[in-house]
């Protein structure tokens, strides 16, 4: 008897919201993942998501090459909208469907190459790197959190230290 597996791929439309729970570096990490599902009709619902974001997953099909053009838009609008210190990582998905393929594994190594940062294929029906992504993406974050300290209450990091005690002023004109 084969065993019977029922595929549901369900189309994320405007923004969808999940947690996913990785060990990295025997610790428990908690990520809050935001699908903004890169059309264009949502663009300014999701460019506020880049605000306070700490780390991006540009994610292309690469049997669609209109979905890898869109890249470049997408990264001027990270530029813009996200910190400047934000992670990302290049992600071409489907890499199952070879005979469909429009964008090859040089442009999308290439194009990652161009903006100096990672980029590997993935296949979410298959499940081909897909762990990789959020591992390698969770990573870079921590690292770059632990190189630049605690850091509490800068604009730059976005982040308000909600336990300091407020600054008191003097009374009076002197």
């Amino acid at each position: 008897m084969f065993p019977l597996v029922a595929w549901t791929f369900i189309t994320t439309i405007g923004i969808d919201f999940k947690i996913k729970n990785i060990d990295l570096d025997s610790k428990r990490i908690k990520l809050q993942i935001w699908d903004t599902a890169g059309q264009e009709r949502f663009r300014t619902i999701t460019t506020s998501y880049f605000r306070g974001a700490q780390g991006i997953l540009l994610v292309y099909d690469v049997t669609d090459k209109k979905s890898f053009s869109s890249i470049r838009n997408w990264v001027a609008q990270i530029q813009q909208h996200a910190d400047v210190a934000v992670n990302k990582i290049l992600i071409g998905n489907k890499c199952d469907m070879d005979e469909d393929r429009e964008v090859s594994r040089e442009e999308g190594a290439q194009l990652a190459a161009e903006y100096g940062i990672q980029f590997f294929e993935t296949s979410a029906k298959n499940d081909i790197n897909v762990e990789k992504g959020f591992i390698t993406i969770a990573r870079e974050v921590k690292d770059r959190l632990m190189a630049d300290g605690p850091n509490p209450g800068s604009r730059a990091s976005g982040n308000v230290n909600l336990n300091a005690q407020a600054s008191k002023k003097k009374a009076g004109c002197c």
